[in-house]
């Protein structure tokens, strides 16, 4: 089975959403990290200080057919065109260990885990 990685990035607050999107369309999960903007138009001053705002990076492993689904469903809720302003896309995985993904990656069925 071929993978792929699902990077998401939105502001800080829209994570929740953007996952319970990807959920929806077929992630089994993902990782979240904290993360800083350094946009050149994104530093707000702030005291006279520039202050970056504050964006969530999403990891999702995935099988390479669902990725499409799961992407759209992130724009749509935190996408640029939505308050989360939030950018995806996806990267190739050579290999994967330690995820079924709740698969029999011999035979491509249900494992007997689910």
């Amino acid at each position: 089975m071929k993978y792929r990685l699902i990077v998401s990035i939105v502001n800080r607050g829209f994570e929740t959403a953007a996952m319970d999107a990807a959920r929806g369309a077929g992630a089994t999960g993902g990782t979240l990290l904290n993360a800083r903007g350094a946009g050149a138009r994104e530093a707000e001053k702030a005291f006279g200080i520039a202050v970056q705002p504050e964006k969530e990076v999403m990891f999702i492993l995935s099988p390479e057919e669902r990725c499409a689904e799961i992407m759209r469903a992130i724009v749509a809720k935190a996408g640029l065109n939505t308050a989360g302003a939030g950018i995806c896309f996806t990267l190739p995985v050579d290999s994967v260990l330690g995820v079924t993904m709740g698969f029999d990656e011999r035979e491509g069925a249900p494992s007997e885990e689910e």
